[in-house]
C-alpha cells in the first residue's frame, strides 16, 4: 500500500510511522521543517481531564493511556502527575463535580491536603485560603519535540521517506486512490492520502475538490490562540504540572518553567507578539512570584502566541472525507495527547479494521445536518 501523508507535527509524524511498521510504503511531507507547527507551541499538558462528553473523555484517555504505555523510561515524557488549586466557589464547584465524574469513570484522582500538596510541590505557595486541591497521579507533561524525535527515527528505520519544504499544489482522485503534485512538479500516486496539517486542513481538502470546516484566527484572545511564556532557568523544585486560579506551571527542563494563564490570552494576537519584557510579561511574572517561591529574580526568555487546531465545534476529526474517500483527515485541538493512539488508530482504520472511539469524530458530521456549536474557551477555571 502505498500512502502520502501530510504534515510533519506528532500527529502525522505518529502515523506515518505506525503505518510504514505496518507494511505500508510511506511518504511524509511538510511544507516547512518537521516540528516548526503547532507541536512546537503548546503547552503539552497530556490529560482526559474535564473532557466531555463521555465519547470525547474515552478518546483522550486512549491518548494518555498510549502516552504510558510509549513511554520506556525516555525523555520526553515526565509522568509526574498534576495539581489543581481551586479557591474561590465557581472553581470548587466546578472541580469538585468534575472530580465525581472522572471518580465514577475510574479516573485516578483524589483530594489532598495543604500538607501533603505542599509535599507533592515543594517549592509552591499554597494559599492560606485554599478549598480544594485535586492531585490527578496519572497525568503527565511531555516535550512534544523529543516525542517527534523518537517517532522520526522509527519512522526512517521503517523506510518512511520525509520531504521537508515541500508544498502540495494539488489533490486529485485516480482510481480508489490519489495523484499528489508537488510544487516542483512532481507526482506522487497513492492509495490513500493522510492529511494531518493541523491549521490548514480546510486549505489542504478544498484541493481535494471537498471542505472540512476550521476555527480561525479572527480576532485577538479568539477561541484559536493563547499565550505560553517561557522562563530562563530558576532553582525551584516543580515536577509536575500546577493549575491555579492565577497561573498554570509545567517544568520546560534546565530549570526553566513554561506559564500559562487564560484570562492573559485575551490579547494574543499571532501578528503582534508581546515582547520578554512587555507589560504582559510583567503580569505573568507578578503571578509567577506570588505563586512559586525562588522566583524572585525570575524573567521571560521567551513569549509565544500558539495556535490552536480548532475543528469548527471544537472536537477532534478524524476519518475518510465522504466526497473523497482516498482522503483521510485528522484534525484536532488534543493533537499532544493523541498523538500515539492515532497513530495506531489510523493506521488501523486505512489497513480495513475500524477503530470504535472514533465513531463520534468522523467528518461526515459536518455535512449530515448536525448542529454545530462553536467552540468557546473559558477565561477563568470554573467558568463553563
Amino acid at each position: 500500500m502505498q500512502i502520502v501523508v501530510l504534515g510533519a507535527g506528532v500527529v502525522g509524524t505518529s502515523i506515518a510511522t505506525r503505518l510504514a511498521q505496518r507494511g505500508a510504503a510511506v511518504t511524509l511531507i511538510d511544507q516547512g521543517i518537521p516540528g516548526t507547527g503547532t507541536s512546537s507551541t503548546s503547552f503539552a499538558w497530556i490529560n482526559a481531564n474535564g473532557k466531555e462528553p463521555e465519547s470525547y473523555y474515552d478518546l483522550n484517555l486512549a491518548g494518555l493511556t498510549a502516552h504510558h504505555e510509549l513511554e520506556s523510561n525516555e525523555e520526553w515524557l515526565r509522568p509526574g502527575g498534576h495539581v489543581e488549586i481551586a479557591v474561590d466557589e465557581a472553581h470548587v464547584r466546578h472541580l469538585r463535580g468534575r472530580m465525581e465524574r472522572l471518580t465514577a469513570r475510574g479516573y485516578a484522582v483524589e483530594e489532598v491536603s495543604t500538607d501533603r500538596a505542599q509535599e507533592l510541590l515543594p517549592d509552591v505557595i499554597v494559599p492560606e485560603r485554599v478549598d480544594t486541591i485535586a492531585h490527578f497521579p496519572q497525568e503527565a507533561y511531555c516535550f512534544p519535540l523529543l516525542y517527534l524525535a523518537r517517532m522520526l527515527a522509527e519512522g526512517r528505520a521503517a523506510g518512511v521517506s520525509v520531504r521537508e519544504n515541500t508544498r502540495v499544489t494539488a489533490l486529485d482522485p485516480a482510481g480508489a486512490g490519489a495523484i499528489v503534485t508537488l510544487e516542483d512538479g512532481s507526482v506522487l500516486r497513492a492509495d490513500a492520502v493522510v492529511s494531518a496539517v493541523g491549521r490548514r486542513t480546510s486549505e489542504l481538502v478544498e484541493l481535494a475538490g471537498t471542505t472540512l470546516p476550521m476555527a480561525s484566527f479572527t480576532e485577538p484572545g479568539d477561541v484559536t490562540v493563547g499565550h505560553l511564556l517561557r522562563t530562563i532557568p530558576l532553582p525551584v523544585r516543580l515536577s509536575r504540572v500546577l493549575t491555579t486560579p492565577w497561573l498554570n506551571v509545567r517544568p520546560d527542563g534546565g530549570g526553566r518553567l513554561l506559564l500559562q494563564a487564560l484570562d492573559l490570552d485575551a490579547t494574543a494576537d499571532p501578528s503582534a507578539v508581546p515582547a520578554p519584557d512587555s507589560a504582559l510579561a510583567r503580569d505573568y511574572l507578578e503571578r509567577l512570584r506570588a505563586v512559586v517561591r525562588n522566583t524572585d529574580a525570575a524573567a521571560i526568555a521567551e513569549v509565544v502566541v500558539g495556535q490552536r487546531v480548532m475543528p469548527a465545534d471544537g472536537f477532534t476529526v478524524a476519518g475518510r472525507l465522504p466526497e473523497a474517500p482516498w482522503l483521510y483527515a485528522v484534525a484536532t485541538h488534543s493533537g499532544v495527547t493523541l498523538a500515539p493512539f492515532l497513530g495506531t488508530a489510523v493506521t488501523n482504520e486505512l489497513f480495513g479494521e475500524d477503530e470504535p472511539l472514533l465513531a463520534d469524530f468522523r467528518p461526515s458530521r459536518f455535512t449530515d445536518g448536525h448542529q454545530i456549536a462553536a467552540p468557546r474557551t473559558p477565561r477563568k477555571p470554573g467558568e463553563q
